[in-house]
């Protein structure tokens, strides 16, 4: 089915392939039957999660081993648009090879970042955001089931806004993932405050703990901050040595770079750093799934905005 099929006009171009592709094809949709859990020498848990604030909902289902708590397989079935179906089936994946507590910690940012063709551009539109706020419930859910527990137990960042599921932490990080500056974008990009608006300012019809117009003021403050850091850091790169041009290479590459790779199954090797008269040369070597991918080319073209930006403008990286 071709794209236009489904959503004229060019709104398909703020969707990465990837979301593109697993709401059309997603690997992990379906079941898991008692039967085939047992056969596994798993147990069988069911979760199912409905977000209040557009109706979808969703089931997981997770087969998880018995003596080591691994989950070997994890299923979903989706009922909702097709940004929450590609966001499931994500979800799914992490969730397979990871113990129930490992999973816990998987949150709705890195669903979404793990959606993203590259590293540094939304794999979703602003108003699409919220759809991974699921997979961050439904796999507490999971976990609450299979462990005995509240899903209460499983929540270690404060709830700000409870009609759409939203935590502190994740709103601080997608203001600063996406510049936010208005009350307005953050209801956009994650819905918070969209509904009852108690969490927007004080003074609705239920007081909060936090409030939306603090967080973003913060927040803000908090991004001003690192910039001026980021900058002092840009400024010295030029004159350290060439062993802590590498680590701090390797550093940003860890930070904002490795874990995008490792999610398809690649990775990438830092081989060697050569120091030029106006610039520093980046050796790189893709590794796994990333060797012969045909996206290479703009992943290094990725890799070496951020550390332009993280690092030092000069910065040139090369694939060997």
């Amino acid at each position: 089915m071709a794209k236009d099929d489904l959503i004229g006009g060019s709104i398909w171009e703020e969707y990465s392939q990837k979301v593109s592709d697993k709401m059309n094809n997603p690997t992990n949709r379906g079941e898991i039957r008692e039967e085939e859990a047992e056969a596994m020498g798993a147990k069988l848990v069911v979760a199912d999660f409905g977000a209040e604030s557009c109706g979808d909902a969703v089931r997981l289902y997770w087969a998880v081993e018995k003596g080591t708590d691994i989950i070997k397989k994890s299923k979903f079935k989706s009922f909702g648009c097709g940004t929450a179906i590609a966001s499931s089936d994500m979800m799914a994946e992490l969730c397979i090879g990871k113990t129930v507590d490992e999973a816990v910690k998987i949150t709705n940012i890195d669903v979404e970042h793990a959606l993203r063709d590259t590293p540094d551009v939304p794999a979703v539109p602003p108003q699409k955001m919220h759809c991974s706020v699921m997979a961050y419930d439904v796999i507490k859910k999971a976990a609450a089931i299979y462990k005995g527990v509240d899903m209460e137990a499983f929540e270690v960042d404060d709830m700000v806004c409870e009609c759409a599921r939203v935590t502190l932490s994740t709103l601080k990080e997608v203001i600063k993932l996406n510049d936010l500056k208005t009350i307005e974008e953050i209801t956009d990009y994650t819905k918070a405050g969209g509904f009852c608006k108690s969490c927007i300012k004080p003074g609705g019809h239920e007081a909060r703990k936090y409030y939306l117009v603090d967080i973003l003021k913060d927040t803000r403050a908090e991004m001003e901050q690192e910039k001026v850091k980021e900058s002092i850091a840009t400024s010295d790169f030029a004159s350290m040595s060439s062993v802590r041009k590498f680590r701090e290479v390797e550093k940003v590459v860890d930070e904002h770079i490795r874990s995008f790779l490792m999610a398809d199954g690649g990775n990438v090797d830092i081989l060697d750093l050569k120091d030029n008269p106006s610039s520093t040369d980046i050796y790189v070597q893709y590794l796994g799934a990333c060797s012969g991918c045909g996206s290479s080319t703009q992943t290094l073209a990725a890799m070496e905005n951020i550390l332009r930006e993280k690092l030092d403008p000069s910065i040139n990286v090369l694939s060997v």
